[in-house]
């Protein structure tokens, strides 16, 4: 029976498809997944998603070759719009339709890039006429990854025959060819780098024009410098009045914002970075996350300026702000960084103060925080007072932090400033204690920061408005953060309670004093916090002599003449006492009390 129920099944399947059946392997591989391929298109057509999806996961688990689902899509323009629909809608068959697409992709990236096309290409470029044409065309299909091999030929003097062809075809590759052919500038083969000059002239845009200026002012042939001079004329005019380390700067800032005409393939996930090796004499591609790759080329852009000239400040600035950019992405250091190149807060430490201002500026103008933030890290951890608050024309860019829309900027600018023990008020001076007072209160910036950088915030800030106090500071008036200090000795976090009293104690308030009494008299708080509390009250009485009310004066009393009291509470409780310099018929009556009868 159940034999004969399989039969039917079977027959009215292949009715509706004549694969979906088991059946004896008489097929190829490929028929089997166009089969496959067909039968999963069919029954997601006509809405059987159940059985698409089977067909789809038998298709995935053929690991079938990816040229051939490529020729696939390629032949059913219809069939290959309805996986992109069905990939981009929420179905059982999203998941399997992302993975089928992926092998197509996949597929067409072995054949842009395989080796032994983009050769026989080159070389039919040589051929007739019409194959010539042809591929001219596929080549141009093939983009930069047919630049290598096109220099490699022009490489090889047995080759020479070819060069004319070759020579022609390389600016037809289109913009694709830029960034290979302006890496492989740096070729020591005279000839091959006049051809990659002409090539770059040839294909215009701005893009190539820091490189061929850069070959008018230290190229080592004096003919490539008059050719590469005749190719920027050719592009832009104007170029020639400027120095390849300024171009380089503008095109450096043309990745960092991310300008259109520096796009790379949609179809990939990925971008390229070429570089040139100098010791095999070619070139070596990385890919790269698509991610971080325009910050990645600012920075080459950037080494190149500085290569070109030393003295251009301007650039280091870019350099580092690229760098903290690339890594808010949160994407691992590319492979072509040496192991154990260090991460973007190094570079930025040794920067110095002129060119971190530059990149907080422009972050602060771009509204990155990221940016922002990890560069006033940088300047906290090296610069003084006169560089934190250096200026740039009449803005100072650490200055206008205090006051930007993000929440962990806000706070580290402040502990920047506070750090350094600012001795003259400026203009914004009192954003600081605003910041730090309300960074101490750790629900402020929970929510903008998360508990534990709140946290983090808070201890750093109650510890900057410490030295502030210690060191008797004027400029930050810490009487603003009063009310925030004394909530702090009220709380649990321990370290926060003894840090806020130890603040308070330099302050000239009764509320101040009062409440580290307070906090120091609270049995539900531990000895820690009591013993470091009656410290600090002692602080504050010496500094600012006794401003407690008379209950708590008593309270005080009762504790240093109980003999019940911890010895180290007491001890530190009569420290306190006395350096309150009270009247002298408090004393005595401490003095009778102890007396024996």
């Amino acid at each position: 029976m159940f034999y004969r129920k399989l039969l039917v099944a079977c027959v009215a399947i292949v009715l509706m498809s004549s694969s979906f059946c088991p059946a004896a392997d008489t097929t190829t591989d490929e028929q089997t997944v166009s089969n496959n391929w067909n039968d999963f298109l069919h029954y997601a057509r006509i809405g059987r998603l159940d059985l698409a999806g089977a067909f789809g996961q038998k298709l995935l688990d053929s690991s079938p070759d990816p040229e051939a689902v490529l020729d696939l899509s390629n032949n059913n323009p219809n069939g290959y719009m309805l996986l992109v629909k069905l990939n981009s809608s929420d179905t059982e068959l999203t998941d399997i339709s992302g993975a089928i697409l992926d092998i197509i992709e996949d597929g067409r990236f072995i054949r842009r890039t395989d080796p032994k096309v983009i050769t026989e290409e080159i070389r039919r470029l040589s051929s007739t006429m019409r194959a010539k044409l042809a591929a001219e065309k596929r080549l141009k299909n093939t983009g930069e990854y047919a630049i290598p091999f096109m220099l490699d030929a022009l490489a090889d003097v047995s080759r020479k025959s070819e060069f004319p062809n070759i020579i022609s075809a390389m600016p037809k590759i289109g913009r694709e060819a830029i960034r290979p052919l302006a890496a492989s500038i740096q070729t020591e083969n005279v000839a091959v780098r006049a051809e990659i000059v002409r090539a770059l002239g040839e294909i215009g845009y701005f893009q190539p024009l820091p490189y061929l200026k850069y070959a008018v002012e230290n190229d080592s042939s004096e003919e490539i410098k008059q050719l590469a001079s005749r190719m920027i004329e050719k592009i832009d005019p104007s170029a020639l009045k400027l120095s390849a380390a300024e171009l380089f700067f503008q095109l450096g800032e043309q990745y960092y914002y991310h300008n259109d005409s520096l796009g790379t393939d949609d179809a990939y996930d990925f971008a390229n970075v070429w570089l040139w090796n100098s010791d095999e004499s070619k070139l070596v591609r990385h890919e790269v996350s698509k991610d971080y790759f325009n910050e990645l080329m600012a920075m080459r852009c950037c080494e190149w300026a500085l290569k070109a000239d030393e003295n251009i400040g301007k650039a280091i600035a870019l350099w580092v702000a690229s760098f903290f950019k690339a890594e808010s992405y949160g994407v691992a250091q590319p492979e072509y960084f040496a192991t154990g190149h260090a991460d973007a807060i190094t570079y930025a430490r040794t920067a110095g103060a002129e060119y971190l201002h530059q990149s907080l500026e422009r972050a602060l103008k771009d509204g990155n925080a990221y940016v922002a933030l990890w560069t006033i890290e940088a300047l906290a951890a090296t610069a003084g007072e006169k560089s934190l608050l250096y200026s740039l024309g009449i803005e100072q860019p650490l200055v206008n932090a205090l006051s930007f829309k993000d929440t962990a900027v806000r706070y580290s600018a402040a502990l920047a400033i506070g750090s350094a023990l600012p001795n003259a008020e400026f203009i914004g001076s009192k954003l600081i204690v605003e910041n730090l007072a309300s960074a101490i209160k750790v629900e402020n910036g929970t929510e903008a920061l998360g508990e534990d950088s709140a946290s983090t915030y808070a201890m750093r800030s109650v510890e900057v408005m410490k030295t502030l106090a210690v060191t008797g500071n004027t400029v930050v008036d810490l009487s603003e953060a009063r009310t925030a200090l004394i909530e702090a000795t009220k709380g649990s976090w321990e370290e926060m309670q003894t840090a806020a009293g130890e603040v308070l104690a330099r302050l000239e308030s009764p509320d101040a004093q009062r409440a580290i009494a307070q906090m120091a008299l609270n049995e539900m708080n531990s000895m820690d916090v009591r013993n470091s509390a009656f410290l600090s009250l002692a602080v504050s009485a010496k500094q600012n002599a006794n401003l407690l009310e008379d209950g708590q004066l008593d309270a005080i009393y009762e504790l240093v003449g109980s003999e019940d009291s911890d010895p180290d509470l007491r001890s530190n409780a009569a420290s306190a006492y006395g350096a309150l310099n009270l009247p002298s018929r408090k004393v005595k009556t401490l003095i009778l009390d102890q007396a024996k009868r």
